[in-house]
């Protein structure tokens, strides 16, 4: 009975969950008077209109957004990956001050990082770019070693010593021993930059070049209005699951990695 119970809540709980994404993607084949006419009913004349506008309206953010992930979201897990066993296995000067300061930066909002940002660009005459803004997601994802960190606490000390007895460097040691052996949380890693970084609007909007700005920023700008000045729901709502639709990808096709990842680092915690 108990067990049932659970699983009555589970089954209600993930219908409330899903129920704006289905009313959005229902809305999505509809007319905008249609939509107009009642948001909660079924469409009566379902088309295509909506998408194709809207994919024409953002497939080019929608280029620039996947050149701005894909090369941001593998360099700051590398970066993570680094200063993270630098933090756990090497002893320097100052070492709980950093992470001290890794763990107030993983906290502070995006916001406070702005003014700074845009006072170092102009005063080093840096010009808004896809380089510049890739390199901002980058600078800000290094806090995200406090992950690396505290998954590398589970690992011995004797495993890398006898590697470094087999003649294994630094660099050796961390390619060859210890990102195969952090593949789990090197997972929830990307997966967390991947959809911080696209869902991300504020550095898009402030650093990205105009005329190739990311598809949060592109989004936001839409001009979803009919010739009569009406709101083009239809229209908002096809964008919307557009620009989505990536990270909701990513979590369909790697979520059990992520769930994995999350487990083991609680474990070996």
């Amino acid at each position: 009975m108990k067990r049932a119970l659970h699983h009555a809540l589970a089954v209600a709980a993930a219908l409330l969950i899903a129920l704006p994404l289905a009313l959005m993607l229902m809305n999505s084949f509809k007319s905008p008077g249609e939509a107009q006419q009642g948001f909660l009913a079924l469409p009566r004349e379902p088309g295509l209109a909506a998408w194709r506008q809207a994919w024409a309206q953002l497939s080019g953010s929608f280029a620039v957004s996947l050149m701005l992930a894909v090369p941001a979201v593998g360099l700051s897990a590398l970066l993570a990956a680094l200063n993270g066993f630098v933090l756990c296995k090497y002893r320097f000067k100052g070492e709980r001050w950093v992470g001290l300061l890794l763990v107030l930066a993983f906290f502070l909002p995006i916001k406070v990082y702005l003014l700074p940002l845009a006072i170092t660009m102009a005063k080093l005459g840096l010009e808004r770019s896809l380089g510049l803004l890739i390199a901002i997601h980058v600078i800000y994802s290094v806090p995200l070693a406090l992950f690396f960190r505290n998954h590398f606490l589970a690992f011995p000390d004797e495993l890398l010593q006898a590697a470094r007895l087999d003649g294994a460097g630094f660099w050796r040691l961390l390619w060859r021993v210890v990102l195969p052996l952090s593949r789990p949380i090197f997972v929830v890693v990307l997966i967390l930059q991947f959809t911080t970084i696209w869902n991300e609007y504020l550095f898009g909007l402030v650093f990205g070049p105009e005329g190739a700005r990311p598809i949060t920023a592109a989004l936001a700008q839409l001009s979803a209005q009919t010739e009569t000045g009406a709101r083009a729901y239809p229209l908002e709502m096809a964008a919307a699951l557009l620009a989505a639709a990536p990270t909701l990808a990513v979590y369909l096709l790697a979520g059990r990695h992520f769930t994995r990842g999350l487990v083991a680092g609680a474990v070996k915690g």
